[in-house]
């Protein structure tokens, strides 16, 4: 009997250390309403791998809902996340504040709220394509999370808590609570749990921090140091506020918790949250990555002559994320080859698309069977996480171009590679297997040198035309 047990308690420890690699511990809904803490907390969710936002709801609070809107899409069509749903609930009230009604979150010339999709909508698609139970995050009052348990309750049981951000909850009070005091006391009274994390109003953004969010290079920091260049001594935004919310997402162990029926209230242990938890969140380092490395290094000594000086600009242009996914495609492929370059480029912007992981898309490939377009599903591989394997790739034969299609909870892209790059990268292949035959080694030694001046030169942002199928 031992044995039995001891063989099921390995087998059990086995799946939970081999479980899926990339399957994010939260899968969340955010409603917010636009405030300037809410910025850094949306952009430190979005930051983590650990973390799959499923879709933003836009409510009043500090501005109208529509106002609200226009900011949450401007920012994700600047992050490049145009697949990422955003809702609006126009029926939650708000109190206008000017500060940040007028604070542009990113650029919003183009963005109309006219169009936008119900957040009852968008609520029930994800919430019947997820089956993973979902955290709705709430950054406002409850309204949204009240009005759609009462409208669907069965969908609604999807949601195992409500991570909200007020003040407290002996006795109840805040902006978020004051909003809307009926839904909250209504949304309470639920079965589903209700998590209050508290605020820290003093200075935690200090000087030696901005600076150091600063000098991180992903998009979400940025956007996060440019809020602190603008506004730098405004208590919401050198405070814990709503920004909270992330820190006891991937740090419960540095709260305290009192419970009152079904809702309880967590407060930090600031001198627990240091530095170096806001810049791992905010970096993505949050999660290991890799299956065998535990980092894949910046540093050029670790890589051949010809390639160290285009190492910094590929990272600083591109990112992190598209050079690690271009160093194991380019060894898995064997050499550095312009389609696989192209290939990586394209799942990693399919990918930012819909603000996903990899092992989460289905992916069609146009590319074929044949050289060089072919080459291309080696990037595809690495960057989209669909393999073979996974049984989440297909290659078709009919022909060979640079395209494929991208599946995600029902929702599908093409990706085509521009045309005229499509032409220069045919012509310059020809010209080469031309002058030297592809059994010369100046042939593949060309190849690397054009591979190398693409990765580094071509946007992923530019050199694709997306359509939405």
């Amino acid at each position: 009997m031992k044995k039995i047990l001891g063989a099921f308690l390995f087998i059990l420890c086995s799946q939970i250390l081999f479980a899926h690699p990339w399957k994010p511990s939260h899968y969340v809904i955010i409603d917010t309403d636009a405030g300037m803490d809410d910025l850094k907390a949306i952009n430190m969710l979005l930051a983590s791998p650990d973390v799959r936002v499923l879709a933003i709801i836009a409510s009043g609070g500090v501005m109208p809902a529509e106002d609200a809107y226009i900011k949450v899409r401007a920012l994700l069509e600047h992050y490049y996340h145009q697949g990422l749903k955003v809702g609006i609930n126009r029926n939650s009230a708000y109190k206008e504040m000017a500060l940040p009604m007028h604070f542009q979150w990113a650029d919003a010339m183009e963005v109309s709220a006219d169009n936008a999709e119900d957040y009852y909508e968008v609520l029930s698609y994800v919430l019947e394509h997820e089956k993973t139970p979902v955290s709705f995050i709430s950054l406002a009052s409850l309204n949204t999370a009240y009005r759609f348990s009462e409208d669907s309750p069965m969908l609604f049981s999807q949601v195992k808590n409500i991570i909200w951000s007020n003040d407290g909850i002996d006795p109840l009070g805040g902006f978020n609570y004051e909003l809307d005091t009926l839904s909250a006391l209504k949304m309470i009274r639920e079965n589903t749990p209700v998590k209050v994390v508290g605020y820290y109003f003093p200075e935690f953004y200090d000087s030696l921090l901005r600076q150091k969010i600063g000098n991180i290079n992903t998009p979400y920091a940025k956007k996060t140091a440019e809020l602190f260049d603008s506004q730098k001594d405004h208590d919401f935004i050198l405070g814990l506020v709503d920004d909270m919310i992330p820190v006891y997402l991937h740090f419960p162990e540095m709260f305290t918790g009192d419970s009152l029926g079904n809702i309880s209230f967590y407060r930090p242990v600031v001198e627990k949250v240091t530095d170096d938890i806001i810049c791992d969140i905010l970096s993505g380092r949050t999660v290991n990555r890799n299956q065998m490395f535990k980092d894949i290094p910046t540093d050029t000594s670790f890589y051949f002559p010809d390639i160290q000086e285009y190492i910094p600009d590929i990272i600083s242009r591109h990112g992190r994320e598209e050079f690690e996914a271009g160093v194991l495609t380019n060894e898995l492929h064997r050499h550095l080859g312009i389609y696989a370059i192209i290939g990586l480029k394209m799942g990693v912007r399919a990918r930012e698309y819909f603000h996903i992981g990899v092992d989460e898309m289905n992916v069609v490939s146009y590319a074929g069977s044949v050289t060089p377009v072919s080459c291309m599903n080696d990037g595809l591989q690495v960057s989209s996480g669909a393999t073979p394997g996974h049984g989440l790739l297909k290659v078709i034969n009919d022909e060979s171009r640079p395209e494929a299609s991208f599946t995600y909870m029902d929702r599908t892209i093409k990706l085509k590679l521009n045309e005229d790059i499509a032409s220069e990268i045919k012509n310059e292949l020809k010209e080469i297997n031309f002058i030297y035959g592809l059994d010369s080694n100046i042939y593949w030694e060309l190849v690397r040198q054009k591979a190398i001046l693409y990765w580094k030169n071509l946007d992923r942002h530019e050199i694709f035309e997306i359509a939405v199928q």
